[in-house]
């Protein structure tokens, strides 16, 4: 952890002082091995970041007095729409936009996402906050990107997802487009990532007659967690 992440949950002694007892306990005595009057790297879900000062340590907890005078780092200019990966991408993905400060990711239903993708317990609340604190942490970020999913690729694409640009470029990353997603992006924008094998010819039609523009990401053809990186990371 870069960032010890703070809940309003969270055993809060009074405003400025908070108690862990958990895995953030132990990260605290066991790899930063944090004592008395050590000052640690800290940030509230939501708010500013600033230092713990540790001042009780025992076997059970550890106390820090918090002082918050930071912003967070500024947002990513991308939004970003995925087909529903495989759920042993999930996790990763989650984290990959939250390292990023991405401020919205919606997830979508295409012809080529398995049904059985939606039931994966890795989409239940408890694990999509999970897998996004994780991110906030490595990057000492405190905004938690909002997580949005629509079942149904056509009434999201015809009904939704102008709305959802409002007025912003929309870009399909497309292994056969015509232009690279490094020369268009270069404002805040909204990026579709198909599952695996892309989206159908059909869908891009789809969206293109609405909205959306081809931009491929290079020459190789990534998997849809490195297509993600990708993306975010050529348009920062």
């Amino acid at each position: 952890m870069n960032l010890i992440l703070l809940h309003p949950k969270d055993q809060w002694i009074d405003p400025s002082n908070v108690r862990l007892s958990d895995d953030r306990f132990l990260h605290l005595r066991n790899v930063l091995h944090a004592d008395v009057g050590q000052l640690v790297h800290v940030g509230v879900v939501g708010g500013r970041i600033g230092e713990g000062l540790v001042t009780s340590v025992d076997q059970n907890g550890v106390c820090l007095r918090i002082r918050l005078s930071l912003l967070p780092p500024p947002r990513h200019r991308l939004d970003l729409i995925i087909a529903l990966p495989r759920p042993k991408m999930l996790r990763r993905i989650f984290r990959t936009v939250a390292e990023f400060g991405v401020s919205n990711l919606h997830l979508i239903n295409s012809a080529r996402v398995e049904k059985s993708y939606w039931q994966t317990p890795l989409l239940s609340s408890n694990k999509v906050h999970d897998a996004l604190c994780a991110g906030l942490s490595r990057s000492s970020d405190t905004i938690l990107p909002q997580i949005h999913f629509h079942r149904r690729f056509r009434p999201f694409v015809e009904d939704e997802l102008a709305d959802l640009c409002g007025g912003r470029p929309c870009w399909l990353a497309d292994h056969g487009a015509p232009m690279a997603l490094t020369m268009t992006a270069s404002v805040p924008s909204v990026v579709m990532v198909g599952p695996e094998g892309g989206f159908v010819p059909f869908e891009i039609s789809l969206a293109e007659s609405v909205i959306a523009q081809r931009a491929h990401l290079g020459q190789r053809i990534l998997s849809v967690d490195t297509a993600v990186t990708s993306v975010l990371a050529q348009t920062l």
